[in-house]
């Protein structure tokens, strides 16, 4: 019997966690061209949205090209 799950960006990491608990008593596969080009795909859009959110709401600074070549220099 095969399933197939079409499952929302923000909530993959849980179905998987998920489907990761009962891995012993059945065999599944993930097929995802986002894990397939970058194994950490799901992570890193985690921690990108994030950091827009705090850049957003005023909790993280963001620095203009200029001034970062600046402070590089």
């Amino acid at each position: 019997m095969t399933i197939t799950l079409d499952v929302q960006d923000n909530y993959f990491l849980e179905v998987l966690k998920q489907l990761n608990t009962l891995k012993d008593k059945f065999h599944f596969e993930i097929k995802d061209k986002n894990l397939e080009l970058d194994p950490y795909f799901y992570e890193r859009q985690k921690e990108l949205h994030k950091i827009r959110e705090d850049i957003k709401s005023g909790k993280m600074e963001m620095i203009s090209h200029e001034d970062f070549w600046k402070e590089f220099e």
